[in-house]
This record gives C-alpha cells, structure tokens and sequence, in this order.
C-alpha cells in the first residue's frame, strides 16, 4: 500500500486516478509521496520514507527543490494541464485593456440607485470607449502550452501575431499557424507589436540575455511603441515594476495587463491587476490533479519520470521482473561502480538507461534476479550516491 499525504485539497477527479493501492490522506505516518498545490513546504520536515512530491500546477516556488534533489526526492509538476485556462484568461485580459470594461461596470455599480440610469447610460459611456483588437499586432514571447495556443486563438480573433521563443519544441512548433511571424529576439517584438504578452518561466541568471527576472525593463520599455498593452500572466517578476510605473505615467504603456498584483501594481494607475486567476477553473484543477497523480504512480510503481524539475525524464519499458532507481550526483565513473556492484552479486542489469539533468544524474535498471538489503545498501555506499529504490517499493 502507498501511502499519498495531500497538503491542499485537492480535485476528487484527481484523486480517483489513484487505484486501491493507495492510501491518501491529509496526515498519514511516513509517506511515501506528498500532492500539493499552493502550501508552503520549505519549513517542513521531510521524512525519510518520502519519495516524490507533485505539484498538481505548473510554479514549485513553495517547494523546497534543492533540499528535495538532496535527499533524492523526485519533484513533479503539471506544465500545460492548465495552459487553456490561462490563455483564455490572456484574451480576456486583452479585452479588457481594450476596452474599459472595468470602468464602465464600476461606473454602473456607483450610478445603480439613480432611477435614471438608463439616460445617464448614453452620455456617461463615452468616457469608456476603447479599441478593438482585430487588426493589432500581438508579440507572444514563449510559444510554450500557453502562448503557442493563445498565438493561434489570436489569430482567428484578427490579430497581427509576431512569436518568438528560441527553445520552442518539435511538437509546439508543429502545432503552431503558419500565420505566425516568427521572430528571433524579443526585441522585434518590442519594437513591433501593440500588445505584447510574456509567457516564459522566471529564470535568474547574472547575463540579462539567458535570464528573464525582470525582462520588461526600463531599457526593453524604452523600445516599444508609445501605447503599447502589456500583459503578464506567467510570473511577478518578470516584470520591473519601477520601470512599468515610469513607462504608465508617460503613457510608453497605456495597460499593464497582471495576474500577480502586489503592493506596488495594485495601486498603480493604468494597471489592470486579476488576482492571480489564471488556472482558477473547475477544468485546470481537475486536469492538473489528474496529471499530478499519474505522474506518481508512474514513479512509485516503476520507477518513470516525467516532469520533474529536479530530476531527468527517464521512461522504460517494463520487462523485467525488478527494477532498481538510483539517484546519484552526476560525476565520472559511477555507471561503472554500479555495475561493479551487482555484477559482484551475481546480479545481471537486463536493461538500463541513465540521463543527467545539471549536476545530479538517475539511473534506471531492470534485473531478473531478487535484490536483497545488503544489495541496496552496497549501492547506497557508493561516493556520489543520493538515493536507491527498488521499484515496486511496496
């Protein structure tokens, strides 16, 4: 029996995944994996029976990575399980720049008790009046499940669609309109488009060109064109808040469109802050649950890994009979030194693959004979060793 520990609640769709071979539960002694959405865990103890944590969404700020890849826990997450929540959301957000949607309810709310609304209504909307989208050029930066999708939406909604993303997939760029201009660096986007929506992960790095903490900066506003409509709806800091408060004032941006309102854009003018709604649907919820306990069940019961953030995809067919997960530093020799190993117990690998994701590597092997104790524990004492599990682990 695997025992699940659930740290939020999480999507009953997403946890009839689990067969009855799990026991799921929020509090259970000595878990062997955790599902979890928003609670933090960087405080917590870790017990030595955990094995995995999945993220049922795709941010995995609230887990503590290094400390897990430390003690060789696989961490997951669930990209593009609610990508179309948020693009759909994207497209609102465009809207609503547009137009001054917003205003006009909020003006509606403040006249609601005058009985003559209905006249004041044709003279008080013209301080709403806005724009249409169709015919505008949007720049999507990251053509990933997110702004490869809303890319092509925007092009049936009439847009001009510039995209640039230069690690775009095989499959994301097979599944992308041949409408869309392809661009090689953001700046043609910023220099081009109206509106301009970021959908790339938040990467700190001390060279602006491989980062993308604080990508819309003062020098990248200072390259669009006067309006322009900004949206954000894949991470706060990818956005300079100081610089986006300057470019509002002088009217360089005419809308910040952001999922991630804080102390400072929650009260800036011009700012069109959404409490982080973006995977707030019945269907993202469910969708990433679902993905996030499959992703489990590939990992407790035979050792696959797909989507984790610490650790390499690693998928092998079952053939034999036992499996052996190594989690291992990735360092010169140590294919070898497990090999040693069992072959000095008589223990023949039938089939085996090994990937490296930085500086921490897994092995995968499949033997026909009974791994014993003192096998695992002759791997555990190799140099360099994080972790060995024999799968099935129950």
């Amino acid at each position: 029996m695997y025992k699940i520990q659930t740290l939020n609640k999480i999507s009953p769709i997403g946890l009839a995944v689990f067969n009855e071979n799990y026991q799921i539960a929020d509090a259970v002694d000595s878990p062997d994996a955790v599902l979890v959405r928003s609670a933090a865990m960087h405080d917590l103890e870790l017990p030595a029976s955990l094995k995995a944590i999945a993220r049922a969404g795709a941010g995995v700020n609230n887990i503590p990575i290094e400390k897990c890849t430390a003690q060789g826990i696989a961490v997951f997450n669930t990209p593009g399980a609610n990508a179309n929540g948020v693009k759909e959301l994207a497209i609102a957000g465009m809207l609503l720049a547009a137009r001054d949607i917003v205003g006009g309810i909020n003006w509606v709310q403040e006249n609601k008790t005058n009985p003559d609304i209905a006249k004041l209504v044709e003279k008080g909307k013209s301080q709403f009046a806005g724009t249409e989208i169709s015919g505008k050029k949007l720049g999507v930066i990251g053509l990933g499940a997110i702004g490869g999708p809303l890319a092509n939406a925007a092009r049936h909604l009439g847009m001009e669609v510039y995209g640039c993303d230069p690690f775009i997939s095989v499959e994301a760029a097979w599944n992308l309109s041949r409408d869309i201009h392809h661009v090689k660096t953001r700046e043609e986007i910023y220099r081009e488009c109206d509106y301009i929506t970021i959908h790339v992960p938040l990467i700190v790095n001390d060279d602006p060109a491989l980062g993308t903490r604080g990508m819309i900066n003062q020098e990248a506003l200072a390259m669009m064109k006067d309006g322009v409509v900004i949206l954000n709806f894949a991470r706060d800091l990818l956005v300079d808040d100081g610089a986006m408060e300057e470019a509002l004032a002088s009217g360089r941006v005419a809308r910040y469109v952001t999922d991630f309102p804080n102390a400072r854009t929650a009260g800036m003018k011009g700012v069109v802050a959404i409490p982080h709604l973006g995977a707030s649907t019945e269907e993202s919820e469910d969708n990433c649950a679902k993905m996030a306990a499959s992703e489990l069940m590939e990992y407790l019961e035979l050792g696959n890994i797909k989507n984790s953030v610490n650790l390499p995809d690693v998928e092998l067919p079952k053939s034999a009979a036992n499996r052996i997960g190594v989690i291992h530093k990735n360092i010169p020799n140590m294919l070898a030194q497990i090999s040693s190993v069992l072959s000095s117990q008589g223990i023949n690998i039938d089939n085996m693959i090994n990937k490296s994701k930085k500086e921490t590597a897994y092995t995968l092997l499949e033997v026909i004979s009974e791994v014993k104790e003192s096998d695992i524990k002759r791997l555990q004492d190799i140099d360099g060793m994080i972790r060995v599990t024999v799968f099935p682990a129950k």
